[in-house]
């Protein structure tokens, strides 16, 4: 294979579905190029929740310096947005120290707008939020399905409909813009400083799942439960409308058995990275490669990298 010349500087991606080996591989390549990490994992970011998000473990925060981990609490919203202004931000610093800056993570919303940018979304009020929130709660997920399809039948088209956040997001646009959501998600790209080049991680179907199986099962034996509970007065927060807590908020509302919420939890991440997945298909420029040929993986990162004008 060809491979095509790579222009300095380089924002080295690496993504994947959950459990599927990026923090491994990418504490490795940071190593290699003697370079840093950026986290875009939407939930890493809050220092409050740390077993129940699989951050990287106090030896491997030490191996290679990172950031957009514990950088923020669940306290403080944090959106997208923010995200984009603060990482442009830091990469504009850390590229006159490094030619290669890596990111990693599986959060695909937050990776796509460090490369292409993000549609000019209006700004929505609190109110606006806690509003379909409690549509949400009281009335479950058919009812924010039903209103979207009534304001932006286009986006339901595409829209993961199974997702309850997505629906909330594209809702709080729709209600504070007077416009459906598609109006905005126009797919403009903008042009970076640097190149983006994505490495996405691929398993077979059967070892993801038996990887997050087993990891679920080892969060549990590292106190799951017990973060679980002492974050649970701040079970409404949006930081916490996550696979892996939520289950276990119900577990202590009294609506599920212990064995009932761990197996949920297992199911729901398992549906969670097929989501990924999906996501990721759909990008661009993403090179694929299998995580268990890493010494592979790595030559073909290196040669890619090194082949620049």
């Amino acid at each position: 294979m060809v491979i095509p010349p790579v222009q300095l500087p380089i924002l080295l991606i690496i993504t994947g579905p959950t459990a599927s080996g990026k923090t491994a591989l990418a504490i490795t390549l940071a190593q290699l190029f003697n370079t840093v990490i950026l986290s875009c994992d939407s939930r890493q970011f809050y220092r409050e929740m740390n077993i129940g998000t699989a951050k990287p473990t106090p030896a491997e925060l030490q191996a290679a310096p990172h950031y957009f981990i514990n950088s923020h609490s669940v306290t403080a919203p944090y959106s997208v947005g923010d995200f984009e202004r603060d990482a442009l931000h830091l990469l504009n610093q850390l590229f006159t120290q490094h030619k290669v800056v890596i990111m990693t993570g599986g959060s695909g919303l937050f990776l796509r707008v460090i490369c292409e940018g993000l549609n000019n979304f209006p700004d929505v009020l609190p109110q606006t939020r806690q509003h379909l929130r409690h549509i949400f709660e009281t009335q479950g997920i058919a009812a924010l399905q039903n209103l979207l399809q009534q304001l932006d039948p286009v986006y339901c088209q595409k829209a993961d409909m199974s997702n309850p956040q997505r629906l909330i997001r594209a809702l709080e646009v729709c209600l504070s813009s007077g416009k459906p959501y598609s109006a905005f998600a126009t797919g403009t790209q903008v042009t970076r400083p640097f190149t983006c080049l994505k490495f996405a991680l691929n398993l077979p179907k059967e070892e993801l799942y038996s990887r997050i199986n087993q990891r679920v099962d080892a969060m549990l034996e590292q106190g799951l439960l017990q973060e679980a509970t002492g974050l649970y007065p701040y079970r409404h927060l949006n930081a916490l409308q996550t696979v892996g807590y939520q289950e276990l908020f119900d577990y202590l509302d009294g609506k599920t058995t212990i064995e009932e919420a761990v197996e949920l939890i297992k199911q729901n991440t398992r549906r969670y990275a097929k989501r990924q997945m999906t996501w990721l298909r759909k990008e661009k420029d993403i090179i694929w490669v299998n995580p268990a040929q890493k010494e592979q993986v790595i030559q073909q990162v290196c040669d890619m990298v090194n082949n620049n004008n």
